[in-house]
C-alpha cells in the first residue's frame, strides 16, 4: 500500500502532534486496508462488531509501530507527546466510526479502546524491535489477539496470514509514511500532501 507522507510546504518543523496528526489518518488507511485483503481473501470478518474488534487490533499494533520508529527519531518528550496524540487521535477516530455505525457512545467506545491499548502496549513492550522491524514474538502477538475475534474456520490459517503478509506491508508502509513525515525537506512535486495514493 502507498501513502503519501511529505508535508506539501515544511516552511518550520512540524510539532510531535502535527506529525501524530498526520500518522493518525496514514494507520486508518492501513487498518483498513489489511481488513480488505483478509475479507478479499475470504476471511469471515462480517460487518458488524468483528470487523470493529479487527480494526482495533490493527490499529493498536501500528501505533505501536509508529512508537518505536519514533523512540529511535525523537527525543524523549517529542516522542511522548507524539505517540499520546496518535493514540488518542486514532482512538477517536476508531470511536466515531464504531459509535455511528453500531450506535454506540462515541466516549464509551473510546474508553473501551484506550483500555484495550494500554493492556496491549504492556505485552508489545515486552516484545523485541530493531532497525529491520518488529521481532517474531511482536508479529505473533498480534495474531494471537485476532485469534480471539477468528471464526472457527480462520482459526488455523489467521496468525500466518497476519505474520506473513498483513502486518509485514503494514509495517513497511508505516515506516516509510514516519520517514517521509519526519523529513524536514519540503516536497515539490505537484499533489504530494499527505493522504492516500
Amino acid at each position: 500500500m502507498r501513502v503519501k507522507s511529505r508535508w506539501f510546504k515544511a516552511e518550520r518543523e512540524k510539532t510531535p502532534e502535527e506529525i501524530a496528526g498526520a500518522m493518525a489518518f496514514i494507520v486508518w488507511k492501513i487498518a483498513q486496508n489489511g481488513l480488505k485483503n483478509l475479507r478479499s481473501a475470504d476471511y469471515e470478518i462480517e460487518a458488524g462488531p468483528r470487523y470493529f474488534d479487527y480494526t482495533e487490533e490493527f490499529l493498536i499494533f501500528l501505533v505501536q509501530v509508529a512508537d518505536r520508529i519514533a523512540f529511535d527519531k525523537l527525543d524523549q518528550d517529542a516522542r511522548t507527546a507524539f505517540t499520546t496524540e496518535l493514540a488518542l487521535r486514532v482512538a477517536g477516530n476508531f470511536a466515531e466510526n464504531k459509535g455511528d455505525i453500531l450506535g454506540l457512545s462515541h466516549a464509551s467506545c473510546k474508553s473501551e479502546f484506550i483500555d484495550r491499548y494500554n493492556e496491549r502496549t504492556n505485552v508489545y513492550a515486552e516484545c523485541g524491535f530493531n532497525d529491520e522491524g518488529p521481532d517474531f514474538a511482536f508479529y505473533r502477538y498480534l495474531g494471537h489477539c485476532l485469534l480471539e475475534f477468528c471464526d472457527e474456520r480462520d482459526r488455523s490459517w489467521i496468525v500466518d496470514r497476519i505474520m506473513q503478509i498483513e502486518a509485514p506491508e503494514g509495517v513497511s508502509t508505516v515506516s516509510r509514511a514516519m520517514k517521509g513525515l519526519l523529513d524536514t525537506e519540503p516536497s515539490h512535486r505537484l499533489g504530494s500532501g499527505i493522504g492516500p495514493d
